[in-house]
């Protein structure tokens, strides 16, 4: 039986599709822009013939409405990255959180960690060999599909076909609903004048060549727009969305300089506009792969000069960073920050930034704290993070001791929380805590501070 009479074998209605999926179920759904949406929408409509079903997913781009309260007891949300409309269920308890970095969700499914029933997901229809793609988002759907008992397919003209390691062929589908129906998208950011300060101060940072992994939102958006008199800027990232397009279209980004996939852009999944999908459909400058390879930081580090930017949401004067819980309430997930900040580590020449605004709360709390809050989660450790950045500038912790790391950090917190934090600063550093506490006068030599060193350095060199 040649592809084509297998595929139309396969193809059935969203509702008959859906019944396959059995109460108790572990459903993988795809990720964020890439959900089915069609078969999510079938499978609400008919939940009275489940119960307890587990939708398995990170970000959701769509109403989720699993996750509501009158359908509590058909579904249950277990989120590996939570969103707009998936963090209520998670806070409310009507879901669970499960903490992992992106680069591992794969073995999850693969190993059996987390077995997987059914994959929901949405590709592109088969090329002239019977292979769909997973277009805008390979990440953990295609992993997932390799290990489900069934998989569920969405196949829509409208998603990309996208290259790379990112293809199923029509014999490993189970079930097929062709729809006419369209990813979903993410609008523009509106950048504002603090995003465009902090994007200047990190688009100094970035020089010619480097290879670049850039997360969604304003802030990157706003970077983007400072590197136009750069050149031969590579990508090696998770995800990118439309400001890389103009950087491709106006020759800044030519990705000549990366050591892996030279002249190739690397991703595993994308959101932004339809501008966006129609650059990435059937481009041989972008290859997709799954996010244990992708966010792998061995992977990355394989690319010199790589720099990753990423965004939280407090930082504490040990330089510990927290990016995804607000105090005990789950806010997004770990995502792939710190695959990238290690990755952006171990790469030569490499460098990782985490931005953010220096308040939260319409200016009425700082983002830059001695104690991160009670009940938050430390997403980046301190001995991974790099640079800072906010509105006000950049604080580089690499090679600095605790007290050093304190004070650059309020250097760059909002001028009206300095005061309070130098304050605090002198109670721990004077009281509580020995770390911050500066060497007495008659060790100072004992133990070698840079000044002392180099004084011997010089000494050494003229005798020599």
């Amino acid at each position: 039986m040649n592809w084509q009479e297998l595929y139309n074998q396969k193809c059935v209605s969203a509702s008959e599709a859906v019944a396959q999926i059995q109460s108790g179920d572990r459903v993988v759904v795809g990720h964020a822009c890439g959900s089915p949406e069609t078969l999510l929408a079938a499978m609400v409509a008919g939940k009275e013939q489940y119960t307890g079903v587990e939708l398995v997913h990170m970000v959701s781009m769509g109403p989720s409405e699993y996750c509501s309260e009158e359908n509590a007891v058909h579904f249950f949300h277990n989120s590996l990255f939570a969103g707009a409309t998936s963090r209520t269920a998670v806070n409310q308890g009507r879901g669970i959180f499960t903490p992992c970095h992106f680069s591992q969700i794969p073995r999850l499914f693969t190993d059996n960690i987390l077995p997987v029933d059914v994959t929901l997901c949405m590709i592109s229809p088969p090329d002239e060999h019977g292979y769909c793609s997973f277009g805008i988002s390979v990440d953990y759907t295609k992993p997932a599909a390799e290990s489900s008992r069934l998989v569920i397919a969405e196949v829509t003209p409208h998603m990309p076909r996208t290259l790379g390691d990112s293809f199923i062929h029509v014999s490993d589908i189970d079930f097929i609903v062709e729809t006419n129906a369209k990813p979903l998208t993410l609008p523009l950011p509106k950048i504002t004048p603090t995003d465009e300060a902090i994007g200047g101060h990190i688009a100094e940072l970035i020089k010619d060549g480097d290879c670049l992994q850039l997360g969604i939102g304003a802030v990157p958006d706003s970077i983007l727009g400072f590197l136009k008199d750069k050149k031969d800027l590579g990508v090696h990232t998770e995800m990118f969305s439309d400001g890389v397009v103009d950087l491709v279209e106006s020759g800044v980004i030519t990705c000549a300089k990366k050591n892996l996939h030279n002249g190739k852009m690397a991703a595993t999944f994308f959101m932004g506009t339809e501008r966006l999908y129609k650059f990435v459909h059937n481009n041989p400058m972008v290859m997709m792969f799954p996010v244990d390879y992708t966010n792998s930081p061995a992977v990355i580090a394989q690319n010199d000069n790589m720099v990753s930017v990423n965004s939280a949401l407090q930082v504490d004067f040990n330089g510990q960073v927290v990016s995804d819980t607000i105090g005990h309430k789950q806010y997004s997930g770990t995502g792939g920050q710190v695959d990238f900040v290690r990755g952006a580590a171990m790469s030569k020449g490499g460098r990782s930034i985490l931005a953010f605004h220096s308040t939260a709360a319409k200016g009425k709390i700082s983002r830059v704290v001695p104690r991160i809050d009670p009940g938050a989660c430390v997403t980046t450790a301190r001995t991974d993070v790099h640079y800072i950045v906010t509105e006000f500038g950049v604080a580089d912790l690499r090679g600095k001791s605790v007290s050093e790391r304190a004070k650059a950090l309020i250097n760059i917190a909002h001028p009206d929380f300095r005061e309070d934090l130098r304050s605090e600063f002198e109670n721990i550093y004077l009281k509580e805590n020995p770390l911050l506490r500066p060497l007495p006068e008659e060790h100072r030599k004992r133990y070698w501070p840079h000044e002392a060193r180099q004084d011997f350095l010089k000494q050494y060199a003229q005798a020599s």
